[in-house]
């Protein structure tokens, strides 16, 4: 659990000030937010800056193949005995031995009952069984908790109990389909990859680099992305990669700097689509063309 501030050197403009405002809203209503979208699109840093501004309590865990419903609710940890002697009668000594199961709340059980935040982060990594237990604390507003010797016990929803979760499509390697019933409880908000102007602001920043060497690189990777080169769609996270290192190392953004070249063949010939030399060689080619076109085109406006 952790007491989480807002930041104020996150990049806002109207369209992400209007879609934190409306999850904030949802949320103070008790509606859990559902944040959706590829990687790269700024989800957790989002997800977490609204629970900031909640002002609660903070407990964020990340989904994973191996979780069940144990990770969200709890556990038996151990057993404890206790034993009482009794010595009223002098001749007879009477001991009596009790044995009962220590139990651990986790996550979930905690934000519930003690009104915090549940942050939890990329949940369709997780098997849908094991998220079972948010049906009825989205819903009822309750948690059904088994407790030793079978023994249950019902934890009511404390009223600032809020949830916050986030997913990336299904198509992702590790992500499972989410129950219907789950994502009907939520209110869902696709962060697809943001417009340009948006991406330049969050990039530049992100990493301290001008809006000018900022703007040529998202430039690059907006239109590498449906590249037949590449296997995997480069997002926002490998542009502010470029950008950081550009600005630590003072690299010219442009065909005539080879280590500005070099950065971008380090970081995307990773997503290419096979080691096939021809596939690689014909992506460095496409890249060194488009930095030059993307700087050439920018040269012209600004002259213009």
């Amino acid at each position: 659990m952790i007491q989480l501030r807002p930041r104020t050197d996150l990049f806002e403009n109207g369209v992400l000030q209007s879609m934190e405002s409306r999850a904030l809203t949802y949320l103070r209503s008790g509606l859990p937010i559902h944040l959706r979208g590829p990687a790269g699109t700024g989800k957790t840093t989002l997800a977490i800056q609204i629970a900031a501004r909640l002002g609660r309590p903070t407990i964020l865990i990340t989904g994973d193949g191996w979780f069940t419903a144990q990770n969200l609710i709890g556990r038996e940890t151990g057993t404890k005995s206790k034993q009482v002697v009794d010595n009223y009668v002098h001749s007879v000594k009477k001991i009596q031995t009790e044995v009962s199961a220590v139990w651990s709340d986790d996550a979930l059980t905690r934000a519930v009952s003690e009104g915090y935040t549940l942050v939890y982060d990329e949940f369709t990594r997780s098997p849908p069984q094991a998220n079972n237990p948010l049906l009825a604390a989205f819903e009822e507003r309750m948690l059904i908790v088994p407790g030793g010797a079978r023994r249950e016990r019902v934890v009511q929803a404390h009223p600032s109990f809020r949830a916050i979760l986030t997913s990336n499509p299904e198509d992702y390697a590790g992500v499972t389909a989410p129950q219907d019933a789950l994502i009907d409880r939520m209110i869902t908000f696709d962060l697809d990859n943001h417009d340009r102007d948006t991406e330049v602001g969050i990039v530049s920043n992100r990493s301290r680099l001008d809006q000018l060497r900022a703007s040529r690189i998202v430039d690059l990777i907006r239109a590498l992305r449906g590249s037949p080169f590449l296997k995997q769609s480069p997002s926002m996270r490998s542009a502010i990669m470029i950008a950081r290192i550009t600005v630590t190392e003072d690299l010219t953004v442009g065909a005539q700097d080879p280590r500005f070249l070099q950065l971008c063949l380090d970081v995307l010939e990773s997503k290419t689509s096979g080691i096939d030399p021809k596939i690689r060689n014909g992506f460095r080619t496409h890249l060194v063309d488009l930095v030059r076109s993307i700087c050439a085109s920018q040269s012209a406006e600004n002259a213009a």
